[in-house]
């Protein structure tokens, strides 16, 4: 039997280790490669990149039954994100980010937000970051958000909002604002917002909606 030759590429596609979504993927892999880090022992380092939050506390939302996670629950991240080097969306940047501090700036900041949280322990976080070059980190925080679904990055947003700044008070806390009320900035906030215990509801109602995550994810916690 004789294909032609489109067929055959679909039919028996060719891996490409240049192609976009395995250079993420790459990124990914190593990222979940790396030593789980206490979130509140970090000691300064330097770099930019990705990174991966997890939570292994006891908190009613996010229990493995009440966030809807498979058994192995410890290694989905509550949280995904990305750090830049400054001056990176001008593209004055140092292509490596070495002489940058900007993940451990990223994940302090993270840290202080829990701890403003007023309900949230930060002993039950840890952490595990990759410094990249600045041209893969938007797409290394992308594929690692589409792989776990994060439940600070899908279904509670705000937990890496910052103050909006003199002027621009007017708008909405976040959810993770509202949940997780202490961020002094955010009690600024004056835009218009269900309470808290409407929050959880709607919140609660949307995870029984949605379907278990099935797949089980890569890396260890």
């Amino acid at each position: 039997m004789i294909f032609h030759p489109s067929l055959f590429n679909l039919l028996f596609p060719v891996y490409n280790p240049l192609d976009i979504k395995n250079l993420g993927k790459s990124i990914t892999e190593a990222l979940l490669e790396q030593p789980i880090h206490r979130l509140s022992e970090l000691n300064s380092f330097t770099g930019a990149g990705v990174y991966v939050i997890y939570y292994n506390g006891t908190h009613p939302l996010y229990t493995r039954e009440a966030a809807g996670l498979p058994e192995d629950a410890a290694k989905v991240p509550i949280y995904v994100g990305k750090a830049v080097a400054k001056g990176a969306r001008k593209g004055v940047i140092n292509v490596t980010g070495t002489e940058s501090r900007a993940l451990y700036d990223r994940l302090t900041e993270h840290l202080e937000s829990i701890e403003a949280g007023g309900d949230l322990d930060p002993s039950d976080f840890t952490c595990r970051y990759l410094a990249v070059d600045a041209i893969w980190i938007p797409l290394g925080e992308s594929l690692l958000i589409n792989m776990f679904h994060p439940i600070w990055n899908v279904t509670i947003d705000g937990f890496g909002n910052h103050d909006p700044g003199s002027g621009r008070y007017k708008s909405k806390k976040s959810k993770w604002d509202i949940i997780h009320p202490g961020r002094e900035w955010a009690k600024k906030l004056t835009g218009v917002v269900l309470s808290r215990e409407e929050t959880i509801a709607r919140i609660s109602e949307v995870k029984q909606a949605s379907p278990r995550r099935k797949k089980k994810p890569k890396g260890d916690n």
